[in-house]
């Protein structure tokens, strides 16, 4: 909590500097060369409550009340043109001034001059609400990690702590501005027209949004050059965690409805007696679902970001729950699931969805899809097939921050195999229900006969050989069954399984010769595959993407599901 004090208060310091508060400090600057010699102590001071309150207090209202998020900045557009309206206008500033001073307590002692702190109270606690909005995207994490959490004391000084820095820089710009501006004195009206002018036109490039994609370009690099331009600030461990953790909340994460609840499943694995969970039972968490099957390649080079997240993070109060939803028949076996469980290390609580029960209530249409729930189960966050690896982890850091947790610095550490580049030929199935691109022409279910392709195999087409009874799901090997594909990738794998279970090696062949060991997959040895139990084998792997003509010839009781490529 002290480090995280100080490093609002460093930034709270280099938000006082930065461009985005330009609009404040005209402000500032004629609010503090007028008046007595402790009115800016008084802008400082009500400035600081005012910004505190800010952060902490009005966007748990706007959050209680469910108003616009972009309230604040509204109301500061609307607050800063009406002072830049009001400086233009000499009668109208005039009038203003007259008000403020009825509305502020006289000074107790008559007769002597009022010092003005009073009424720089009140200036500075106006400013406060402009300031909040247009300080970017240091004082946007603030605000997020704040409003998103219960309040305690310490985060209210860490809210302090941050208003505190901006005012103490502010004030010393107004003790030196008083000194530069007593040489000006005769041209006191214009000067303050010229920065009616000025805050006019900033409060129309707020209003097109111009300031804040400026600020969004500069964000990830502006605070730590403000603060330290050789970047000693940020080799420091724990201000760089609270730095990530801020710049990481920027930008809240929207609110995409509550998230349903595990529905259907059939068993639970990796949880006490293989009970259930429920959403409800984890509220206060964030929650990770993992629709995945264990055949799918796309699923399985997740899961060692999964586990790295889950091995990081579970303390900080993430759980992951994988919703295994079946694409292939034999995927709904609970001893195949059980299997794939183990071999792949997964520690965190796994769902059988047989019934695709859970992934219907989802509106899923993907494997893998990543759903990140947070501690008041909202869906927060969602992403579709592989990568986003980064982006995923910076919002599981978000969400636990504003659950109130301080995940430790660093990002998790994972080593996955990638997709490749250039990979032309698209997933393909062998059973009738979804068969393309076979130069036999329409798969259709039954026990079938097939002649050799006439010619060559075109690029990305499939040719079945040899006797073959076709399900919908799968082809599976009569009496002389050859099966041929030519391939554009890196990768080839196919799913396969056996009769009853027992080994039954698949021969390779690579443009008509013996599959080398120098390109095989890890599945393959001496140009052949064994083939037990049902499930996704890694047959070729080139280094690079390049094409080639592949040839399975296939024994009895052996079926294909599906090839897919990376």
């Amino acid at each position: 909590m002290v480090a995280l004090m100080a490093f609002a208060f460093v930034a709270g310091a280099a938000t006082a500097v930065s461009p985005c508060v330009l609009p404040v400090l005209p402000v500032v600057l004629s609010a503090g060369v007028t008046g007595g010699r402790r009115r800016p102590l008084g802008i400082a001071t009500g400035l600081t409550l005012s910004l505190a309150f800010a952060i902490v207090g009005l966007v748990y209202l706007i959050d209680a009340l469910g108003l616009p998020d972009d309230l604040l900045r509204n109301v500061a557009i609307g607050v800063l043109l009406g002072f830049g309206i009001a400086l233009l206008a000499p009668p109208l500033a005039a009038r203003l001034e007259g008000w403020i001073s009825r509305v502020a307590p006289r000074p107790s002692n008559a007769g002597r001059p009022s010092d003005g702190f009073t009424g720089g109270l009140l200036v500075g606690a106006s400013l406060g609400f402009v300031y909040a909005p247009c300080a970017g995207p240091i004082l946007a994490g603030v605000i997020t990690v704040s409003a998103s959490q219960t309040f305690t004391a310490g985060r209210l000084a860490v809210a302090i702590s941050y208003a505190l820095g901006s005012a103490i820089v502010l004030y010393a710009l107004m003790l030196g501005g008083r000194r530069v501006t007593a040489r000006l004195s005769r041209h006191v009206g214009s000067l303050q027209m010229a920065t009616g002018a000025l805050m006019v036109v900033v409060a129309l490039l707020m209003f097109a949004d111009l300031d804040t994609r400026f600020q969004t370009a500069i964000a990830d690099d502006l605070p730590a050059l403000l603060v330290n331009p050789s970047g000693e600030l940020e080799a420091s461990a724990s201000v760089r965690e609270q730095l990530a953790s801020l710049r990481g909340t920027s930008k809240r994460l929207p609110e995409l409805g509550m998230a349903p609840d595990f529905i259907g499943n059939q068993r639970w694995f990796n949880t006490t007696g293989g009970a259930s969970l429920s959403l409800r039972e984890l509220r206060g968490k964030v929650v990770l679902v993992d629709f995945w099957t264990y055949t799918c390649i796309n699923c399985i080079r997740t899961l060692p970001y999964l586990k790295a997240w889950d091995r990081r993070y579970r303390a900080d109060g993430l759980v992951i729950v994988g919703v295994h939803t079946p694409e292939f028949p034999f995927e709904r076996d609970p001893g195949n699931v059980g299997d794939a469980i183990a071999q792949n290390g997964l520690r965190y609580p796994v769902a059988q969805d047989n019934d695709h029960a859970t992934w219907n209530a989802y509106g899923n249409q993907y494997w893998p899809a990543k759903y990140l729930i947070d501690a008041r189960g909202r869906v927060r966050y969602t992403h579709f097939g592989e990568g986003s690896y980064e982006r995923t982890e910076h919002a599981i850091r978000r969400l636990l921050a504003e659950a109130g947790r301080t995940p430790r610095r660093g990002m998790a550490r994972a080593r996955a195999e990638t997709a490749s580049r250039l990979v032309t030929t698209p997933e393909s199935y062998l059973g009738a229900a979804r068969a393309t691109r076979f130069t036999n022409g329409t798969i259709r279910p039954g026990t079938e006969t097939f002649r050799p392709p006439p010619g060559g195999l075109p690029h990305d087409q499939l040719a079945f050989e040899g006797t073959w009874r076709i399900g919908a799901a799968a082809a599976t090997a009569v009496r002389g069954a050859r099966l041929q594909i030519r391939f554009g990738a890196r990768r080839v794998f196919l799913v396969l399984g056996s009769r009853g279970g027992r080994a039954s090696p698949v021969s390779l062949r690579l443009d008509g010769r013996p599959l080398p060991d120098r390109v095989a997959g890890t599945d393959v040895r001496r140009a052949s595959v064994v083939v037990t139990g049902q499930r996704l084998y890694r047959l070729v792997d080139l280094g690079r993407p390049e094409r080639h003509l592949l040839t399975l010839e296939l024994p009895p009781g052996v079926s294909g599901y599906a090839f897919t490529f990376g």
